[in-house]
């Protein structure tokens, strides 16, 4: 029984986290035999919206996508591929950031840096994290890339770089992005 909760969490927790972090909002229904009231809590906690128990009746696995579907919007709206902070615009669907309305020349691992800043505002992001989720590779403990990519966007995008008010320095732990 444990071993059975531990594969549903392992499971969900690094698909439904996956997704979760990827700024997907998809609805995640968990189709499973397990029944009992630990594997129903476990897999929501993970990640999961609802949980149905098989064997079930196709009226209500209906049902029960249809009142997940009511809660996520039928269409995008164009606001959701732009994300506006201070003076600048940073515009995911063409990949473009400009600051005062002038095009800022990002490549595309500093893109994809302040895009997963933006995605995680407000989160205190470590360093092995970042190289983790945007790099995709483990950290070596001694590498500076994430603080030299930083130390870029930052010249780019701040006002005063030795000042920064989006991208922080959380000492002894990582960055934060506060815009």
């Amino acid at each position: 029984m444990k071993s059975v909760v531990g594969l549903i969490a392992l499971v969900l927790h690094h698909e439904g986290r996956a997704l979760r972090q990827q700024g997907m909002r998809t609805p995640i229904l968990m189709l499973t035999a397990r029944g009992q009231l630990v594997d129903r809590v476990v897999g929501l906690k993970l990640g999961a919206d609802d949980y149905l128990v098989k064997p079930f009746e196709m009226a209500e696995l209906l049902a029960r996508l249809e009142a997940l579907l009511r809660r996520v919007p039928r269409t995008a709206s164009p606001a959701t591929d732009q994300f506006r902070f201070g003076d600048i615009v940073i515009d995911t669907r063409r990949t473009e950031v400009t600051r005062d309305g002038a095009l800022v020349e990002l490549s595309a691992l500093e893109f994809k840096l302040l895009r997963y800043f933006v995605e995680h505002a407000g989160a205190t992001l470590s360093r092995d994290e970042l190289l983790n989720e945007v790099w995709g590779y483990d950290a070596m403990p001694s590498t500076r890339t994430v603080d030299v990519h930083v130390a870029w966007l930052r010249q780019k995008l701040e006002e005063n770089p030795r000042r920064p008010q989006y991208i922080l320095t959380v000492h002894g732990l990582g960055y934060k992005f506060a815009g």
